[in-house]
């Protein structure tokens, strides 16, 4: 056996189903075992493994036992020469693993190997080559010497930031994200310590691998895409502390007493700046927006007051209380009336601000109304208050999120102008999954992959890339990995990174459509809403349909009959639909649809039906079937009638 690949999973299972696929390409010339370990996630990881990945082995732990147990637990059963850690979230190419097996072979001092690594959007991480995390080279990172000197050997250590990222190095830290490993050196150096639960484990078992008398390369001659999809958020405090927290367990383990000491102290400080700063940056976040609301209220009477006097009456007219007081109070009425609106909730929107504007003005002038005459000034300078809130609030907002790119998270769902690349019949697949789900897009064209694919929606070929962008305006290439290779798609992703554009990837038969930057954002990962045959609504809807139908057929019968070469079968198909003891569309024939899936009436037609002939495939009917239930609609029946009339005098065998 020449590799062992371990991936241990946690409540990602579209990103685990996308990785498994192009891990199962990447190992079809080389003799390959995987593991998915899952930690007790809750999303349905493990039944997705189960049914569409059988080759895999799949350990099921109760709990979470962290990232170092899980990964140990498969390493003790594997049987390569090579051990690959890859994290659910990463996509590798075809010839990955051959690659970077060639040069195992070819490198006998290698203990351990990473790979050049991008982000979702093409980007190169800067993790994917590190240095050894000493005290001075953490205190480099933290301060920002690193990042303002990134080609300094001296300050640019933490990430290796002065070597060349498209050669091979020898480099003192692998990223777990894809972590490859000689079994030989395992053996001597030991698995992953699991006194870290989560973070430090790569770090602490690439230092070792080093002190076993082995080195580590950086091996940029292939690519991956890596999601960076993490259990705790980078910009949290939870975050900081679990990281810093294994960085002191590393420093404590492998360096000297002082040495040691020193880190610890450095990192602790660290922890509690990052703490301040944290806390300081929620006090921001919460009234930035309200106090620069509240300046440029002023602002405006600070105009208008005076072009008022002048109008209506003389300079100076109203006393300086007004301006000193009042308006103040004015302020901090709509700011109040904003704030019980939902104007300063995050993702912002619009209408709720001008809700509490108007709230506010009616507030005012009913307090204006009451109020001694003494404290009246002008319910004209209210009003035109009122308005110039009213139009500088959204405007101001607008523009600097136009200009800071969602500043404020403002709730604008612009939609995207999105293309496929792929072939026509898994493009046409994927532009429906995308119908199905509530993103408010815009579809642009198809791109084609080769000189076959042709019709009125391909607007241009994958060689194209840039031209189609720029012209169309793209916002979203999504790829079909069905049609193109993971070395294609990562090869286009990195010809675009110059422009400002999102990528997504749709696995084969799957109902998602992943991308762009990190599996915790939002929007980033595509799904078909779930709409489960076993609804009652559902079952309503779907005999509705079937009586109606059969009942037109019954009536039209005298023409619509002379159609069919089987026409008593095509009678006794109308008249049992039409009492319920069948079903114009059911599942296709396969050995799992009766114990699997939902029960329901036998179809004279199933999904088979939509590409044709039915296929002999059993594997790919019963992905058609669960498809069907999980996502039924009537109008998936209608098409299913109208594409499969032609049979609808098949015999069906209850």
């Amino acid at each position: 056996m020449e590799l062992s690949v371990i991936i241990v999973n946690y409540n990602v299972k579209h990103f685990l189903e996308q990785c498994l696929h192009s891990v199962l390409k990447a190992s079809i010339n080389i003799s390959a075992e995987i593991f998915v370990v899952d930690n007790n996630s809750v999303d349905g990881s493990t039944q997705l493994v189960r049914d569409k990945f059988p080759q895999v082995h799949l350990i099921e732990n109760k709990k979470n036992v962290g990232f170092a147990k899980a990964n140990n637990q498969a390493i003790r059963t594997a049987h390569g020469k090579y051990i690959l850690l890859l994290n659910p979230d990463t996509v590798v190419e075809e010839d990955t693993f051959t690659k970077v097996i060639r040069f195992m072979e070819e490198h006998p001092d290698a203990g351990g190997l990473g790979v050049k690594m991008i982000d979702g959007k093409g980007n190169f991480l800067p993790e994917s080559k590190r240095g050894l995390p000493t005290p001075w080279v953490a205190f480099c990172k933290m301060s920002g010497l690193a990042k303002l000197f990134p080609k300094s050997k001296r300050f640019g250590r933490y990430h290796l930031s002065y070597l060349n990222e498209n050669e091979i190095h020898e480099v003192e830290i692998l990223a777990g994200a894809f972590m490859l490993m000689r079994k030989d050196a395992l053996d001597k150096v030991g698995l992953l310590d699991e006194t870290f639960f989560m973070y430090g484990e790569d770090i602490d078992l690439s230092y070792r691998i080093i002190q076993g008398g082995y080195k580590n390369y950086y091996f940029p001659k292939t690519t991956i895409i890596h999601y960076k999809g993490e259990s705790t958020k980078k910009g949290s405090l939870n975050y900081v502390k679990v990281f810093y927290k294994a960085m002191i367990i590393f420093a404590q383990k492998h360096f000297s007493g002082g040495n040691a000491n020193a880190f610890s102290v450095l990192l602790n400080l660290a922890i509690w700046f990052r703490a301040a700063l944290s806390v300081l940056k929620r006090i921001v976040d919460r009234f930035f927006l309200p106090i620069l609301d509240a300046l440029f209220i002023f602002a405006g009477f600070l105009f208008l007051t005076p072009v008022w006097e002048n109008l209506r009456y003389h300079p100076e007219y109203y006393p300086p209380d007004f301006l000193q007081w009042i308006v103040p109070v004015y302020i901090l009425i709509w700011l109040s009336a904003i704030f019980f609106s939902g104007g300063y909730k995050k993702p912002v929107k619009l209408a709720h601000v001008e809700r509490g504007i108007l709230w506010g003005t009616i507030a005012i002038l009913l307090i204006y109304s009451l109020v001694d005459i003494e404290f009246r000034f002008s319910r004209a300078l209210i009003l035109l208050g009122s308005v110039w809130t009213a139009i500088i609030l959204v405007l101001y907002r607008l523009l600097l999120n136009r200009i800071k790119r969602n500043a404020f998270g403002l709730d604008i769902k612009r939609s995207k102008k999105i293309a496929i690349a792929g072939h026509p019949a898994e493009a046409s697949r994927v532009r429906e999954i995308l119908n199905q789900t509530r993103i408010k897009s815009e579809f642009t064209g198809y791109i084609s992959l080769d000189e076959t694919d042709r019709g009125e929606q391909y607007i241009g070929s994958i060689n194209q890339l840039n031209e189609i962008v720029r012209i169309n305006r793209i916002d979203e290439i999504i790829f079909c990995a069905e049609n193109m290779s993971s070395a294609k798609i990562i090869h286009a992703m990195l010809e675009l990174t110059s422009l400002d554009i999102d990528f997504k990837i749709a696995p084969p038969e799957s109902i998602s459509i992943i991308g762009s930057n990190s599996i915790h954002t939002a929007g980033d990962l595509y799904i078909v809403q779930i709409n489960a045959i076993t609804k009652p609504a559902n079952r309503m809807k779907k005999r509705v349909f079937d009586f109606f139908t059969a009942a037109f057929f019954l009536v039209i019968s005298p023409v619509f009959i002379w159609i069919f070469n089987k026409k008593q079968r095509f009678l006794k198909n109308v008249f049992q639909v039409l009492w319920g003891k069948k079903s114009w569309v059911g599942y296709a024939e396969t050995p799992e649809s009766k114990t699997e899936l939902p029960a329901i009436k036998p179809g004279i037609l199933s999904p088979v039906d939509m590409f044709g002939d039915a296929a002999t495939d059993w594997k790919k009917n019963h992905r058609l079937n669960s498809l069907y239930a999980r996502n039924y609609s009537v109008t998936t029946d209608a098409e299913i009638l109208l594409k499969g009339w032609k049979n609808l005098d098949r015999l069906v065998i209850n």
